[in-house]
């Protein structure tokens, strides 16, 4: 027995009462339009996207369900118009499907405004294959649950855009962490070749060094304190953030419930920089979901075939990446100037984007937005910068981008106003 989905026998029997779908039938009938096609149910299509009618409850049914359901986790307007368009058509789909994000209550009260990063972009190297090189982050100060889990740890491919969310503890050994590491992606995708995280301390212990050193992989840190280094983890916690807050609103409970619905959701739905879902890259085709199904049945591919077919998705992959990186530096660049400093001179360091700052002894609105200044010991790569720190600050790692230093211009008053 092959039970149909309920959204598509509605979609059939509405056909039938909208004028405009009629007259399309009936040219299709008199060989005067192929671009519609008519199945043997009698379900108009155009090319293979099932034709919506003009019927407003049928059109927000979809869209919510789209939005809404817990397996979608309200994706933005792009995302979510991409993850229709392959089933779906009706004339005024992309726009109605942008209204009915940007009226959403849940969207506006959680989604961040996205604006342009600041510094000159260096983007890093495009990896060769799926999970060859990945990045990692922790999502730290969330609610206890039942569970007593506090944190994520999100790991991301930086290829496919894949991305797994995993629930932990705080206080999670380092013992303990490599072990899930092991069993989560170890067991799923091998030993990366790569890894760029932030300073965290758990990656930067002796411990951490030394276990990854044993598997063959080479850490790579991101400055401290410059997330846009490490741009994809922070991107995808920013979405994943996104979604954890509308499924709370929404669904309530303990937030590791929703976990593996939000992991599906973010892997299934459309990812602009790489033209297609991150399922999609990952296993060369999207997984299905109760609102995406394939009307004609899923294709029987031979091996040869499906081989090629993966291969393909991966140069696709990668001209989108390269493409996607080349806009955004043109984009950042332009409004951005390069700005080198001496070894030797001294510099300001900037203070405003930490939250944590009770660490320098500064807190509140009126606190300097600038401590130091300091001496710059070295310079790191073509953006950072080594800085002699003064001991209260042992514990902050010593290296800065350049967008947290300004230049420091001396004054013989300042000598005198120390000696005070």
């Amino acid at each position: 027995m092959q039970v149909k989905p309920s959204l598509k026998d509605k979609i059939k029997d509405a056909q039938d009462k909208d004028p405009y779908l009629q007259k399309m039938k009936t040219k299709v009938q008199e060989g005067k339009n192929d671009q519609f096609v008519i199945q043997n149910d009698g379900t108009l299509l155009n090319g293979k996207r099932m034709c919506v009618p003009n019927v407003e409850e049928l059109k927000t049914e979809i869209m919510h369900e789209a939005h809404h359901a817990p397996y979608a986790m309200h994706p933005g307007s792009t995302k979510m118009y991409r993850d229709l368009r392959p089933y779906y058509w009706w004339p005024t789909m992309k726009k109605d499907v942008a209204e009915f994000v940007a009226k959403c209550l849940t969207c506006q009260q959680v989604k961040a405004e996205h604006q342009a990063p600041a510094g000159k972009l260096h983007p890093l190297s495009i990896p060769e294959w799926k999970w060859e090189k990945i990045t990692m982050d922790f999502v730290i100060g969330l609610p206890r649950t039942f569970r007593k889990h506090d944190a994520v740890w999100v790991i991301c491919d930086r290829l496919t855009k894949s991305a797994h969310f995993l629930p932990i503890r705080q206080n999670d050994s380092l013992d303990k962490l490599a072990e899930l590491y092991v069993l989560e992606i170890v067991r799923l995708h091998g030993i990366p070749t790569s890894i760029v995280s932030d300073r965290d301390p758990r990656f930067t212990s002796h411990f951490w060094g030394s276990l990854h050193k044993a598997l063959g992989t080479k850490l790579h840190f991101s400055t401290v304190f410059h997330p846009q280094t490490d741009g994809q983890s922070e991107r995808t916690i920013q979405t994943f953030e996104d979604m954890m807050r509308a499924c709370v609103i929404e669904f309530r409970g303990n937030w590791d419930d929703h976990l593996p619905l939000i992991e599906f959701a973010y892997n299934n739905s459309f990812h602009s920089s790489i033209g297609m879902a991150p399922y999609e890259a990952l296993y060369g085709r999207k997984c299905r979901s109760p609102i995406c199904w394939d009307i004609e049945g899923l294709r029987q591919l031979e091996g040869p075939e499906l081989v090629q077919e993966t291969v393909d998705k991966i140069q696709t992959v990668k001209q989108c990446l390269k493409a996607a990186q080349d806009r955004q530096k043109s984009y950042v660049d332009k409004h951005r100037r390069e700005m080198e400093y001496e070894v030797g001179k001294k510099v300001f360091l900037r203070v405003s984007p930490w939250r944590g700052i009770l660490r320098f002894g500064k807190k509140g609105k009126l606190s300097p937005r600038y401590i130091g200044p300091y001496e710059i010991l070295e310079r790191v790569g073509p953006l950072a910068y080594r800085l002699a720190l003064p001991v209260e600050l042992s514990q902050i790692h010593d290296v800065f981008h350049v967008s947290m230093l300004r230049r420091y211009r001396s004054d013989p008053s300042h000598i005198l106003r120390n000696r005070k």
